[in-house]
């Protein structure tokens, strides 16, 4: 690393001012921004098969090109790294200001690509269709990530106006997160020689646990996806003359996965999908507990019952502390979808030839995802009942991500930052969700620290209908993410 040049006195940050003119960005850019960017289906590769015939990852990606082309940001390299057969990136190099080195580098990270639809949004509301309603933009894939790349421009852009020196800026925006960033080790091979030295990695892509203070991510659990198919027959026959003697494929499936996970408790029971709780985390589990309490359990949109004592579906348990660390730390298995399941107007009384299930095992952070991927397969597809034709093909793994220690002038600026525009000292918890990025840009600069955050809280239902950005909250992460940046030395 080459010597620091000498530096000259830093301006007094000024945090009114800049939480001020973070808010009117929003206000004026940003939101109208992100309402034309949640309009268009740009799904994810894994959801979109034809998205270089349809071009609607491109056109985010224009989007947010021609925004960051229009800002004042002197100095700025900008471009759309592409690679043949690849989803695009959106590539920014910003130089230090008030002469910090050119050699100490922040990569600010997130991604343009979405979920699919999902059923169940509310009456005016739907994926592909923007409403912003009491601070809340309502709309596939604005909190999850399209506010990044206009957010820490806008961080940067704050402080620029205000002379703070801060450091080198690298954005890096991709459009296959949600697909498992299978092509950004391309990238990263490609431009990582560029990024320089690398001292912190802020990636915009993660949960908050309220609304009332900076939530860091400790952790990040792993994912295995793909399809479970049990076939019996070649053709469905009738169910009066087969009951009893051809075994039900969705039968056959659903004691395969027992295999998995227990069918009463949901607790995953291979060793190989489990490890050890750090103690680190299970301390920093306790106090987000204090914080978060039943709402750990509570912002979800449980089901009403008619009768009964409880009067809606019950969590897996209530402890706030364990189900932290079951959301974080422990596997957990669920059935995202089916296939040779008629739609119940259409099924007869036939006995179905086959099941096909589409599963998503999360993987505690400590979990290799392509040894969990295929100890997945042989324990579904070994000896199936009644010699059953079974099935496990993989379509994606993961491994997560354990942060590194936060460094104590990062914990100190993270503090300040999220008592200054917060009020309350910054908190940490581990994220049940799966950003390869991290374990990938982790091997790329390992001596980097690690800042992930996110505007994803109680009920913003991220995947799901009527999945919304809190954009009170985002205003002041950005501002919170601008000091961050001005602590980089």
């Amino acid at each position: 690393m080459t010597a620091r040049q000498p530096l000259s006195p830093a301006p007094l940050l000024d945090h009114d001012r800049l939480l001020a003119d973070v808010g009117r960005k929003w206000d004026d850019e940003i939101v109208p921004e992100l309402i034309e960017y949640i309009r268009v289906p740009a799904k994810s590769p894994g959801f979109d098969a034809k998205w270089k015939e349809h071009g609607y990852l491109d056109a985010v990606v224009a989007q947010a090109e021609r925004w960051v082309r229009k800002q004042d940001v002197p100095g700025i390299a900008l471009e759309v790294v592409r690679i043949d057969g690849r989803t695009p990136v959106l590539f920014f190099d910003i130089p230090a200001t008030g002469g910090l080195s050119a050699e100490r580098t922040v990569v600010l990270y997130g991604h343009l690509d979405k979920q699919p639809e999902m059923t169940g949004w509310r009456e005016g509301l739907g994926p592909w269709i923007p409403a912003y309603e009491d601070g809340r933009l309502y709309g596939r894939g604005g909190a999850d990530d399209g506010y990044a790349v206009f957010a820490a421009l806008t961080a940067i852009c704050a402080l620029d106006a205000q002379n703070v020196p801060r450091p080198r800026c690298i954005g890096l925006i991709e459009t296959d997160e949600e697909s498992g960033s299978d092509d950004l080790p391309v990238y990263l091979d490609a431009l990582s020689a560029r990024m320089g030295d690398v001292q912190l990695v802020i990636a915009l892509d993660s949960g908050c646990g309220n609304y009332d203070q900076m939530w860091v991510t400790t952790s990040l659990r792993g994912l295995v996806n793909g399809t479970l198919k049990v076939r019996v027959l070649t053709e469905g026959v009738h169910s009066g003359d087969a009951g009893g003697v051809v075994p039900s494929s969705f039968r056959v499936a659903r004691a395969l996965l027992d295999r998995i996970d227990d069918s009463r408790t949901g607790v995953v029971r291979p060793p190989a999908f489990n490890c050890d709780i750090p103690a680190e985390r299970v301390a920093q589990a306790q106090q987000a507990a204090t914080i978060l309490g039943e709402t750990m359990w509570q912002r979800f949109p449980w089901a009403g019952c008619s009768e009964g004592p409880h009067q809606h579906v019950q969590p897996t348990t209530k402890d706030p502390v364990e189900l932290i660390l079951n959301r974080t730390w422990r596997a957990a298995l669920a059935v995202t979808g089916a296939d040779g399941l008629p739609a119940i107007e259409t099924a007869g009384n036939v006995q179905r030839p086959y099941t096909s299930l589409k599963l998503s095992l999360r993987l505690p952070p400590l979990v290799d995802g392509d040894e969990a991927s295929a100890t997945l397969k042989r324990v579904l597809e070994t000896d199936p009942p009644h010699s059953a034709s079974v099935s496990f093909e993989a379509d994606s793994a993961a491994t997560g991500w354990n942060a590194p220690t936060v460094a104590p002038w990062l914990a100190a600026v993270l503090d300040q930052a999220s008592q200054t525009y917060y009020g309350r000292p910054a908190a940490y918890l581990g994220e049940g969700g799966t950003i390869p990025f991290m374990g990938m840009l982790g091997e790329k600069f390992p001596r980097a620290q690690m800042l992930v955050t996110g505007v994803l809280g109680p009920k913003s239902n991220a995947h799901g209908p009527n999945e919304f950005l809190h954009v009170p909250y985002a205003k002041k992460l950005t501002a919170a993410v601008a000091v961050v940046l001005s602590a980089v030395r």
